[in-house]
């Protein structure tokens, strides 16, 4: 029996390497629905970033965030009514997330004020799925998927990257944040892995954060 999505507007996040692409194209294959993949390879900075954080952060995350506004404009205060829900594999929040990690004080204020006048017209997720990965795997699958820039990445960025949705989590009470700890699941070889996840997002759920543990 085919699952029914009762979201219109998912927003599905997590850190470097989680599988969040893979993911929301596997789902567009399988419903009517607007798919919104962030553009990150248009961005001119970031392999310059990786090699150089603190002189080319603010350029990365100021195109970062400029980029996701146009696509998002474009996509969501649009949207086409005979597409059953959209999904996303990042929402605008990333953009000042990823923003508070990697700037200085002085630029994340500056940053942070230009984010809120940008996100004001943009609807709220009706739900955020966060695939959690440990750091080691996540290290794994970069490696997998072999771009150059990314194996500059060390464990203490994605960790500290991890940290700050975590905190940010603990603040919302407006949607349903759910969850999802992967383990080691790679769910294009074990498509039984795509139903569970597919099965966890078709339920409803109170806005606030939900854990759900996969385990195959």
């Amino acid at each position: 029996m085919r699952v029914s999505i009762p979201y219109k507007y998912i927003c599905v996040e997590g850190n470097i390497g989680t599988g969040k692409t893979t993911f929301v194209q596997m789902i567009r294959s399988e419903f009517n629905c607007e798919l919104i993949l962030e553009e990150f390879q248009d961005n001119p900075f970031l392999p310059l970033f990786y090699k150089n954080k603190e002189r080319y952060a603010f350029s990365v995350e100021l195109f970062f965030m400029t980029e996701r506004y146009k696509q998002l404009q474009q996509k969501l205060l649009n949207r086409d009514l005979f597409q059953e829900f959209t999904i996303a594999d990042y929402s605008f929040v990333k953009s000042l997330l990823f923003a508070k990690n990697n700037l200085m004080d002085e630029e994340y204020r500056l940053f942070q004020q230009l984010w809120q006048v940008l996100n004001n017209p943009f609807p709220k997720p009706d739900i955020l799925v966060y695939f959690h990965r440990s750091i080691d795997q996540l290290e794994l699958m970069i490696k997998e998927r072999g771009r150059a820039y990314e194996q500059l990445i060390k464990p203490e960025y994605l960790l500290a990257i991890q940290h700050t949705y975590f905190e940010y989590f603990k603040n919302i009470l407006t949607f349903p944040v759910v969850i999802i700890d992967l383990h080691d699941i790679n769910f294009v070889a074990d498509r039984s892995g795509y139903e569970a996840i597919k099965h966890i997002i078709s339920r409803e759920y109170l806005p606030g954060v939900h854990q759900v543990s996969l385990r195959m």
